[in-house]
């Protein structure tokens, strides 16, 4: 019994080091984490730069398999530490760990294959938003998920609606402008009008009549209004968040469960105590 008992303890310690960032040591855990993970990615951009120091490269591979190896030891505490392994690993973050890990294994295994895996190992800048979990952030980024959540209806409409006027003046267009300007069909002309509506304005198909330019200014002020209705939409549900938003890291040690309200002492998923060491 007290074997087990000093077995769950360590493993809770490690747990609250690893998953909260309500204490020095979390803090520290994911500071550290964070500089590597930037480490990692300005190698991967510095590995397709062609024409350096052939020292460089070499440095680089050596750096890229010492960040491997803390990855993968980062993985491995992640799984050993919390009483329910399946959920970490089959988690969104989880799958990211995992893959963002891999790479490096796979290309020693299957030479000439590391080229083709850059784009994975740059997966691992996605665990930065789960880093980014201290107080001061989770709670405005809680926010803005509702606010997106409770706005997608609308939002789903409004493309919805610029799509149709899309399919409007695209046509439109064909019809005025013709071949001869580089409106072949309507599926060039709605691609034009898509890049116009949304002033990107790549300049390679372009109306030379001057009810083609006419139509043309019409749909570059429009894609004014495209761009500011999502934005004031989103902006809208976010201020009706009136109510503070929680700010609280813990994450619980029986089921990970890591959404809890400021102050609480059981996890509201499965009843665990929150942080029994404290």
């Amino acid at each position: 019994m007290k074997t087990t008992s000093k077995n769950s303890s360590w493993r809770e310690k490690l747990h609250e080091v690893i998953y909260e960032a309500d204490t020095p040591a979390g803090k520290a855990f994911d500071v550290v984490l964070l500089i590597i993970i930037f480490l990692s990615i300005i190698f991967v951009m510095l590995e397709s730069v062609k024409g350096l120091d052939p020292w460089i490269y070499e440095y680089m591979y050596v750096a890229e398999w010492i960040i491997t190896i803390l990855f993968s030891l980062e993985y491995i505490a992640r799984v050993i530490c919390i009483q329910k392994p399946k959920r970490y690993i089959f988690s969104f973050y989880g799958l990211i760990d995992f893959f963002s890990t891999i790479p490096l294994y796979v290309s020693f295994l299957l030479p000439g294959s590391g080229s083709a895996l850059i784009t994975v190992r740059a997966l691992r800048l996605l665990r930065v938003f789960r880093i980014l979990k201290v107080s001061r952030y989770i709670g405005e980024g809680d926010r803005l998920m509702q606010a997106l959540k409770d706005s997608r209806a609308k939002i789903s409409v409004f493309l919805f609606a610029v799509l149709i006027l899309c399919l409007i003046f695209g046509t439109a267009m064909y019809m005025i402008e013709g071949a001869e300007s580089g409106f072949t069909n309507i599926p060039v002309s709605l691609y034009w009008c898509i890049v116009t509506l949304t002033t990107v304005g790549f300049g390679d198909i372009h109306p030379i009549t001057p009810l083609g330019q006419f139509l043309a200014s019409v749909i570059m002020i429009l894609g004014y209004g495209v761009i500011a209705v999502p934005t004031g939409i989103v902006s809208a549900e976010f201020s009706k968040g009136e109510k503070k938003p929680s700010t609280n890291t813990q994450s619980c040690y029986h089921c990970n469960e890591t959404k809890h309200l400021d102050g609480a002492e059981f996890c509201h998923n499965c009843g665990y105590p929150l942080n029994r060491e404290k």
